[in-house]
């Protein structure tokens, strides 16, 4: 079987598992609200964050489709993989078979690898500029890897942000500030999740920013392996 057979038959089975999750979630909320419960039934509040993480994750899915379509780029079949893997680990794992409160560092490992992800990304972002024919530069190692750590942190951070508005207006626990026991966290102890979460998300993108400074200065190749391309040649 090849690789990019293999990605296609992972992307199904993580397709078909977010839109049935959604479809549970929502089946679940709608019992759950008229006070019919089952045994091992989640508070109204968990149900509404695998909606929002099960919409949020199909919309992904279908983001590099379209910005193949739209920009004319070719994402690297081992990136895409990752990028599918991930998801499947923080919503449908993660979210839906509740490993985020089975397992202790389950959310602090995706936050690591997601900051690297990220920094990834950002040097695709670079790339992509300097084959473009409006935008003609040329950066040094040290400077592409330097924007590769700010960027990752910054969407990192915007992603807290996220997670801080969707708990403060829909009640949710995002930000894991109430135990799965009902005890709410208070002062230090509520901010731990969120400061663990930017730390480790600052870590993966540093690692990737160091690989990808030493891929560049020496001639490496390891970070061209994951980077982002145009399908299109600039004109002369």
């Amino acid at each position: 079987m090849n690789q990019s057979r293999l990605t296609r038959i992972i992307e199904g089975i993580v397709f078909i598992s977010l839109v049935l999750s959604l479809l549970y979630a929502v089946l679940r909320l709608f019992v759950v609200s008229r006070q019919i419960r089952l045994a091992g039934d989640r508070p109204e509040s968990d149900y509404v964050v695998i909606i929002l993480q099960c919409l949020l994750g199909i919309f992904m899915m279908f983001l590099p489709g379209l910005l193949r379509q739209k920009f004319s780029i070719q994402i690297p079949n081992s990136m895409y993989l990752a990028f599918v893997l991930f998801l499947y680990c923080a919503i449908y794992l993660g979210e839906v078979r509740n490993f985020y409160n089975l397992f202790r560092y389950w959310d602090t490992i995706l936050h690591t690898f997601s900051g690297g992800m990220l920094g990834a990304l950002a040097f695709s972002f670079i790339a992509l500029l300097n084959n473009s024919e409006r935008v003609p530069m040329n950066f040094s190692p040290l400077f592409v890897a330097l924007f590769s750590f700010c960027f990752s942190v910054t969407l990192g951070v915007l992603w807290e942000f996220y997670e801080f508005l969707a708990d403060g207006l829909f009640g949710l626990n995002m930000q894991k500030f109430i135990l799965s026991d009902g005890t709410l966290l208070v002062g230090h102890a509520a901010l731990t999740d969120t400061i663990l979460d930017l730390f480790v998300d600052a870590l993966g993108a540093l690692g990737t920013a160091i690989l990808g400074y030493i891929s560049l200065k020496h001639n490496k190749g390891w970070i061209d392996r994951l980077l982002v391309r145009s399908t299109t040649r600039p004109k002369e």
